[in-house]
Order: structure tokens, then sequence, then C-alpha cells
């Protein structure tokens, strides 16, 4: 696929309407979130110029809200995971399961993978701004309110168009670009990267509240993931934070939501009184922010890296929330992506499918395998089997902690044909 090329016209416009200076910065890194911050960490302390261009001001909302302990490894390889453990983020330290009267959980210490086993539920407003001062005083530039509106990938050096929010417009040029925009997926729409993706519309329904839970069973230190009684392809979360509030929400097919009546927090309280359980816990909650909704967030890229850039995290792919992998495979990526744009700014040659896609892509399909199977009723057979074996609770508990490139466990390294025999084997 070709790169799309600004127009003479376009590049006209580009140097008659400039109101500030133009940029020139060795890596220029598209988002400050999560990806962005962390790749801007690494590769400051290999001494390059990053600057960072993010559309929103922070702190902004964000959703990915359950971290998983995979995330830990790769913000103390950027130095930054000491900020976030003094944040006062809630602590966290597996995942409970619920299904019509059945619970079961799994304890993230009690894993086959080496690693951290414990992390943090965050509020992702406070996390990620705290991520991107850290990127800052590690040296990056930070330029909030700054949209990409153009890229040109057809020279020796990268050429971006950005526009102010304040309506100013100037040039950005780089050694690379990296592509950490999220949801926005900026290079994917200015290069016609995208395509559908393979895994079903769905739609989420979700709000923060203070839920005022006193249950003596609650655990606050895990992530609740509920089944609906009734239909095995609606699901709930319910991700508790330090401050005696919690994250809750529900994904389902957009019919199952859509014909509900009713404003959207009125639609999300409607369905979470389908599930007793979960009703029980949030009875004396206190539904204080109006509902979001979001649908059709899954999607896929033709490629995740060109001619002088490379997209991260979401801006590249992004499956499903089901098993909170948002922000884990976002800080993978960073993390391979600084490590193969060192090796070629250094002079080497860098094989970018190689180096990085299909490293990242080999967790990428795991996690796909275990959100195909969840919706399709298989993992939730093995998540609710009664007497599980120790052995096998423990890599699953490994995968669900987020340590899906670990290939020493036999549910990454084979997880298709692994998961369907332990599924069979489940239902008797």
């Amino acid at each position: 696929m070709a790169d799309r090329v600004c127009t003479s016209q376009e590049r006209t416009e580009l140097n008659t309407k400039l109101n500030v200076e133009d940029l020139e910065s060795d890596i220029i890194i598209i988002g400050a979130g999560p990806s962005g911050a962390v790749a801007a960490a690494l590769l400051r302390k290999h001494g390059y110029q990053v600057t960072i261009l993010e559309k929103q001001h922070f702190p902004r909302f964000s959703i990915g809200e359950s971290l998983l302990p995979q995330c830990m490894e790769f913000l103390e390889e950027a130095e930054m995971a000491g900020v976030i453990q003094n944040a006062g983020f809630q602590h966290k330290n597996g995942a409970a399961f619920h299904h019509d009267g059945t619970s079961t959980s799994f304890d993230f210490c009690e894993k086959f993978s080496p690693g951290p086993g414990t992390t943090f539920q965050v509020q992702r407003a406070h996390f990620d701004h705290l991520l991107a001062q850290e990127a800052e005083r590690k040296g990056a530039e930070i330029r909030y309110g700054h949209e990409i509106t153009k890229a040109d990938f057809s020279g020796e050096r990268p050429l971006l168009g950005v526009r102010t929010d304040d309506g100013q417009e100037y040039e950005a040029r780089g050694k690379y670009v990296l592509d950490a925009s999220g949801f926005g997926r900026v290079l994917s729409r200015l290069l016609d990267l995208e395509m559908p993706s393979g895994l079903p519309p769905r739609m989420s329904l979700f709000t923060h509240v203070e839920d005022r839970i006193d249950h003596p069973d609650y655990d606050r230190e895990k992530i609740l993931i509920t089944v609906h009684p009734k239909r095995r392809d609606v699901w709930f979360w319910l991700i508790p934070f330090a401050n005696g509030r919690c994250s809750t929400g529900v994904v389902a097919s957009p019919e199952f939501i859509e014909s509900r009546e009713g404003e959207p927090l009125e639609v999300l309280r409607e369905i979470v009184a389908e599930d007793s359980n979960l009703s029980t816990l949030l009875a004396n909650a206190e539904w204080d922010t109006p509902a979001r909704k979001i649908q059709g967030y899954s999607c896929n890229v033709k490629q995740l890296y060109g001619s002088h850039y490379a997209l991260l995290g979401n801006a590249a792919e992004f499956l499903d929330p089901v098993f909170s992998s948002g922000v884990t495979i976002a800080m993978k990526s960073a993390s391979l992506a600084a490590k193969a744009l060192h090796r070629q700014l250094g002079g080497e040659n860098v094989d970018w499918q190689v180096d990085y896609a299909e490293p990242l892509m080999a967790g990428v399909d795991t996690f796909r395998t275990y959100v195909n199977a969840w919706y399709e009723g298989s993992f939730q057979d093995v998540v609710f089997a009664e007497n599980p074996s120790e052995p096998v609770t423990r890599m699953i508990s490994s995968i669900l902690a987020g340590y899906a490139w670990d290939t020493n466990n036999p549910y990454v390294k084979e997880s298709r044909r692994r998961l369907a025999t332990l599924a069979d084997l489940c239902r008797g």
C-alpha cells in the first residue's frame, strides 16, 4: 500500500498558513497516552530528541482502567514504575468471574510465567497524565492541542502537517514517526491503512459510580467480570478504584443495547439489574455520572509499519476490552518499537516485520484466541470449570495476567489447539 503524499496544493497551504515555527525532531510521536509516553521514555534513555504531538489536553478521560501485571515490566523498563507505585492507585492481584450464581477467581501471583503478579486499577485520566509528565521529566517535549492533519512519507524525512487548537498550522519533520494515537488512529486514516476487524461489532455502555459496596465477600483487589445470566455473549465489568468509586459497564451486540429505551445511564442500570449478584453489589451505589457509549471499537490495519513510521498499541489494532489487554499491547508495542528504532538509527539494518510486527502480533493473536473463545463460550467453560487442574490454572492465570508472549506456556505456544482440547475436557 503506497503512503499518502501531500499534494502540491496541500503543501502550498501548509507553507502559506504558518504562524508558528516549523518543528524538527529526531523522533515524532503522535499521542501522549501510555504507548507514546513509554516509547518516549525509552528513546530518551538513548539521548534522542523526542517530540510528542497530542491532540487533546491532559488530564482527559479514557477507558482501559484495569491494568495487567505484564504492564509493570514495561514500566520498569521505561523507569516509570516508581511514580505509578507511589500514586495511591487501587492494588490489583487478579480477576474474579461470576455467572448465574457461580463464582471463581484467578490469583495472578499464582501463575506459570515469571514476572510481576500484581498491578493497579487506575483512573486513566490521572494515570496517563502521570506517565506523560514522567516522559517530559525525562526530556521529551509534549505539545498538547496539536492535531495531525496531513502526512507525507515520500521523502527521506517524514513530514506532518499540524494544526493547533487555536487554528495555527505548521510542519513537523523527523527521522521517524511513531503513531501512538490510540482510537484516533491518525496514520491509519491518513495513509488509508484501516481494514475491518474480524470480530463481530459490539457496543459498550459504561460509567463511574460511587459504589458503596460493603459485601463481605467482595474483593476490591480484583476486577469482576460478570456474564449475563441469560446471554453468554453479554458481559459486565466492575473495576474498583482506591477512592470508593468504580468503573462499571456492559459489552453486548448493538442490537441488544439499542433495543432498550431511555438515556444511556438508564439503559445501563436496567441491564445491570438483570444480574442478581451485580445488582446486589451495587444496591447502594450513587449513579452520579452520565454513561458513555462506544461501538465498533475493534479494528485492524493493513500493515503495522512503513517507510519511516510504525503504529503502536490501539493505533494499530484493538481487540476487545474483555481481558483488559489494550494497555499491555500498547506498552509491548512501545518496547519493541523503541528497540528496533534505536538499532536502526544506530546504523543497523532492521527488518521491521521480523523485529516488530511478528513479535507484537504473536501476543495479540494469543489474546485474540481467548477473546474469540470467550464469546463463543468455550473459554467460559474453562473459567467456570469445577475442580480445575492446578498446573493448567496457573497457565491460564498467566495469560489473564498479560503474559501472552511467554511461549514456554503451552496455552500460549499452541493456544487454539490446546484451548479447544481443554474446553472439551471441561465440558466433560
